[in-house]
């Protein structure tokens, strides 16, 4: 699976939210300072030739929408990043953030029992 760039990312992550949605829809999603439309009705042709995107047409113009599910993009990019970082080892992935971002006991905790209710 291809990766998406920042800009890309955003795009995704605002038709995750809509489901469906023009490009005026999506700019009004996006913080000040806005993008330009053309700016964005690009970005969603890139994200339609990767694959990540189909569109509908609705009236003179088109409603995108994905066709790549969220949880699916992201535990792809999860595995990217715990491969390339942490020797595909999720232990040291845990371990690092642990260490790193100061994980609380209580995280931790949640984790375990997230754990433990998948090997049920």
């Amino acid at each position: 699976m291809k990766q998406l760039t920042k800009a890309e990312e955003e795009i995704m992550q605002i038709l995750w939210k809509l489901e469906k949605a023009n490009v005026a829809s999506i700019i009004e999603e996006i913080p000040e300072p806005k993008p330009a439309y053309n700016t964005v009705s690009t970005i969603v042709r890139i994200l339609e030739d990767k694959g990540f995107v189909d569109h509908e047409k609705k009236g003179k113009g088109y409603l995108y929408f994905p066709l790549l599910k969220r949880e699916t993009y992201s535990n792809q990019s999860i595995n990217k990043l715990m491969d390339s970082y942490f020797n595909g080892s999720f232990k040291n992935m845990v371990s690092f953030f642990m260490k790193k971002n100061e994980m609380s006991t209580k995280d931790l905790e949640a984790i375990l029992k997230e754990i433990n209710k998948k090997e049920d």
